[in-house]
């Protein structure tokens, strides 16, 4: 099954959120250590769903 239109907007999204997280990420690490790797953390949880929305559509 090809990725439905539902699955790309998502997919959009979790990306947008992804590299806002990266770069908030980046941000807190010159003032905040500890925030940062939690904002990296929480980036690296949307990776793993951004691959689930990937895997899914890559399945025939």
């Amino acid at each position: 099954m090809r990725c439905s239109d539902y699955s790309l907007t998502r997919k959009k999204n979790l990306e947008k959120k992804y590299a806002q997280l990266l770069e908030e990420s980046h941000r807190l690490s010159h003032t905040n250590r500890k925030a940062s790797d939690l904002k990296r953390a929480e980036a690296e949880e949307v990776l793993t769903q951004i691959k689930a929305i990937e895997k899914e559509s890559a399945e025939p």
